[in-house]
């Protein structure tokens, strides 16, 4: 009984560690989302802060022994998708949806 309850103080320890990790990366990314030089270096802060949402929300669910945030995983995904699409055609056409004027 005794290694069980070293391996889950163990992943208890490193959970929060990463979590930590993970807090001071996104900070460090809405600086360079704020102060970046290029408007694709604030895509890409924007694009990385996303990853590391989804990463701390699957730390969180590791540390509170749920898969209830799976959902939240897979929808901050898909939206993480779409913003850099418009991102992306924003950066290359100045707008994001086109309207034909006739």
């Amino acid at each position: 009984m005794q290694p069980d309850i070293w391996t889950e103080q163990l992943l208890y320890t490193v959970t929060e560690i990463c979590i930590s990790a993970v807090a001071i990366s996104i900070i460090l990314l809405l600086y360079r989302a704020i102060k970046g030089p290029t408007n694709p270096d604030r895509a890409v802060a924007l694009d990385t802060i996303g990853i590391n949402l989804m990463a701390l929300a699957g730390l969180i669910a590791i540390y509170l022994v749920t898969t209830k945030l799976n959902d939240v995983i897979l929808l901050i995904g898909i939206l993480l998708f779409i913003g850099t699409i418009a991102i992306a055609k924003f950066l290359e056409k100045g707008v994001i949806i086109e309207r034909d004027v006739d």
